[in-house]
C-alpha cells in the first residue's frame, strides 16, 4: 500500500501499526503493551520501535490469558476507517477450548454481579435524596 506521499511502505513502526489497525485505542497504549512484555512479533518480545513487514506473526496477551494472534498483510502510516483497518491484518486466533469459554463466562458474569446498579450511571434525584439521608444519619 502506499502513503500519503505515494510511496510504497516497506516497514513501520510496530506501536504506530498497532494503532492504525484499531488493534489498540491509541498509540500510547500499544507502547505500553510492548513495554510490558504483552507484544510478541515472530516469537520474539518486541519493542515499541520494532519495525514490522507484511508477512510477520503478531502475538498480543489480552486480559486474562487470553491470547490474539494476527499476521500483518500490509502497512499504512495514517489512520484509515475501521473496515479498512481489519484488511490489514489476518486474525489466526485459534478458537478458545471449552474451559477457557467458561472461564470467560464466569468472569464477565462475576463483574457484572460486583457491580452496584447505580455505579453504571450518575444517581438520579431520588438516589442522591436516599445517599443525603443516609449520610446525614452517619453524621
Amino acid at each position: 500500500m502506499t502513503d500519503a506521499a505515494g510511496s510504497t511502505l516497506e516497514r513501520l513502526r510496530l506501536d504506530v501499526w498497532l494503532d492504525v489497525a484499531c488493534l489498540f485505542k491509541t498509540r500510547s497504549e500499544s507502547q505500553k503493551a510492548c513495554k510490558g512484555g504483552k507484544i510478541d512479533v515472530n516469537g520474539q518480545r518486541a519493542k515499541p520501535h520494532r519495525e514490522v513487514t507484511p508477512g510477520d506473526r503478531i502475538s498480543i496477551t489480552r486480559s486474562f490469558g487470553g491470547r490474539q494472534v494476527v499476521v500483518v498483510k500490509d502497512l499504512v502510516e495514517q489512520h484509515v476507517p475501521k473496515a479498512v483497518a481489519k484488511a490489514l491484518y489476518e486474525d489466526v486466533t485459534p478458537p478458545p477450548s471449552q474451559a477457557e469459554a467458561e472461564l470467560r463466562e464466569l468472569v464477565r458474569l462475576a463483574s457484572r454481579a460486583h457491580r452496584p446498579g447505580w455505579a453504571t450511571t450518575a444517581p438520579g434525584k431520588r438516589e442522591r435524596r436516599a445517599l443525603r439521608r443516609l449520610k446525614e444519619r452517619d453524621s
